[in-house]
């Protein structure tokens, strides 16, 4: 079963059963909207603000001005990033665009050009790690600023996943806006400590074991992209060792290696099950690069001297352990940055329109707040379009 199966059948089991039980499992349905509110977890959230609700209110003074920060880089990022793409095209063929588009993360997905693949497992573990601490530590400070939370639950947009806890509204509109921002700051915050926390286990992890307790064998097939030169040739868990004669030790050789090769080329790909030729097309990043289809990944073998010692069992658990780590923290980092986009109803574009109602009426901070979000919008849509539509192309 691939991703997109998985992702499929989860979703016709999930509105299946809330449609058929959901007056037993008490589930909101609105349109594409389904929700399930719960008042178990307050007081959870509510003994954890209460034990020092004064750090709490003082950790996010912090948070604020980093969170202002980003709001205003993510928004120059953004811009930056259309204007590259744009370049990339239409002005410079053929140049690198891997760090320049816009792409989806979805766990188990490969998405063609983008430069990160998310695996299954790991990317479930860590979205759900995501929207808990960020859904968290949105309630967590408003009980420190004694603001009632009305509830907490799960929803789904559709197909999108989500989780939502529920200050009351009334509250928040008449508490200060110092109280608002601090509110509004404490998910991606809370996002981008866990994420430093993450990387920092992942470093020590790969550093003090990992790194000395393997070594790299060629690289390993994870995923065969479709309607691309290898898909039907080559298969996912097919170990690359050479390509057009050249020995691929890891990740780096291979793209090394691809980075020589021209669409067009007659290329032969010695794997562990065979070798077989392939023509290569355009790379979606670096149109004068060839391109087989595939995303690898180095294939790690267990040291000798490691395996005497420890067995096999040990080093592949520690293994997990530093990816699941590595792919926490990517997700807090990146999930947790997007929600500072300053777009409405993003914590960006709430945190945008309280700083701009210290500095003029409510009605222009509302109405220069909702400029920034139709021209972030834009920037999004124009970005992921131009990344996703050649390479899908």
């Amino acid at each position: 079963m691939d991703a997109w199966e998985f992702y499929v059948i989860a979703f016709v089991v999930i509105w299946v059963i809330a449609i058929l039980f959901r007056d037993k499992l008490k589930i909101d349905i609105t349109g594409p909207i389904l929700m399930r509110r719960t008042t178990r977890l307050r007081g959870f959230i509510d003994s954890i603000a209460q034990k020092s609700p004064r750090f709490w209110r003082w950790s996010m003074n912090i948070g604020i001005p980093v969170a202002v920060f980003l709001v205003a880089l993510i928004f120059v990022l953004l811009a930056y990033s259309l204007v590259m793409v744009i370049q990339n095209m239409f002005i410079a063929p053929g140049a690198s665009t891997s760090a320049a588009g816009v792409y989806p993360v979805i766990p188990g997905v490969s998405i063609p050009g983008s430069p990160i693949n998310v695996p299954l497992g790991y990317g479930l573990v860590a979205l759900a790690i995501v929207i808990v601490f960020h859904e968290f530590a949105h309630g967590i400070l408003a009980r420190a600023e004694g603001i009632k939370i009305k509830s907490i639950g799960l929803l789904m947009l559709a197909v999108i996943p989500g989780a939502f806890v529920e200050p009351d509204e009334e509250e928040v509109k008449k508490s200060s806006r110092l109280t608002k921002l601090r509110i509004y700051a404490a998910g991606s915050i809370s996002n981008i400590v866990v994420a430093i926390i993450a990387l920092l286990i992942s470093y020590l992890l790969i550093f003090s074991f990992i790194n000395p307790s393997f070594h790299s064998q060629g690289v390993e097939i994870q995923t065969v992209m479709p309607h691309t030169p290898s898909a039907g040739v080559l298969q996912t868990g097919m170990i690359i060792t050479n390509i057009n004669g050249n020995e691929i030790t890891n990740s780096t050789s291979f793209s090394n290696v691809m980075s020589k090769t021209k669409p067009g080329d007659l290329i032969t790909v010695t794997t562990n099950q065979g070798t077989y030729k392939i023509k290569s097309t355009a790379n979606p990043t670096n149109s004068s690069h060839g391109y087989l289809g595939v995303s690898a990944s180095n294939h790690l073998t267990v040291n000798q001297d490691i395996s005497n010692k420890y067995g096999n069992i040990l080093p592949w658990l520690l293994f997990s352990l530093y990816q699941l780590f590595f792919w926490i923290s990517l997700l807090n980092l990146g999930i947790g940055t997007a929600n500072l986009i300053p777009l409405k109803p993003f914590d960006g574009g709430l945190i945008l329109e309280e700083i701009l109602n210290y500095i003029t009426s409510n009605d222009t901070a509302k109405q220069i707040a909702n400029t920034v979000s139709v021209i972030s919008l834009f920037l999004i849509v124009s970005s992921l379009s131009l990344s996703l539509i050649p390479a899908l192309i």
